[in-house]
């Protein structure tokens, strides 16, 4: 299973989020969307499909690949892109790749691939 884990900013559009996903994944099979919880319901409601929120502890105990000064500072972990993607696809799961950013720099998408089949 592929899943899709989104950090974004408060700012951040519909274009934003499917641009994120859309240079993120390209044609890959995404199952789940994920984020942080406080923001599930915006980006559920910004792609029009189910999101799953992650604990933010969930989010700080994840080894990212990325490491940005601001989602350090806001919450504790080196993306919450690829965060939230590891977390939402259960444990033992890997990083497809290294989170992508919008083209306006408010989203960022990254895709995580669980280990169980």
């Amino acid at each position: 299973m592929i899943v899709a884990g989104f950090g974004f900013r408060e700012s951040a559009t519909r274009e934003s989020l499917t641009d994120a996903l859309a240079r993120a994944a390209g044609s890959a099979p995404v199952a789940v969307c994920a984020t942080a919880e406080d923001k599930a319901a915006a980006l559920a409601a910004a792609l029009g499909r189910p999101v799953t929120g992650v604990a933010e502890e969930a989010i700080r105990a994840q080894k990212t690949r990325t490491r940005s000064a601001a989602a350090l500072a806001a919450r504790g972990t080196g993306s919450v892109a690829e965060a939230a993607a590891l977390a939402a696809a259960g444990p033992g799961a890997r990083l497809l790749a290294r989170r992508v950013v919008s083209g306006d720099r408010r989203a960022t998408c990254a895709l995580a691939e669980s280990a169980a089949p």
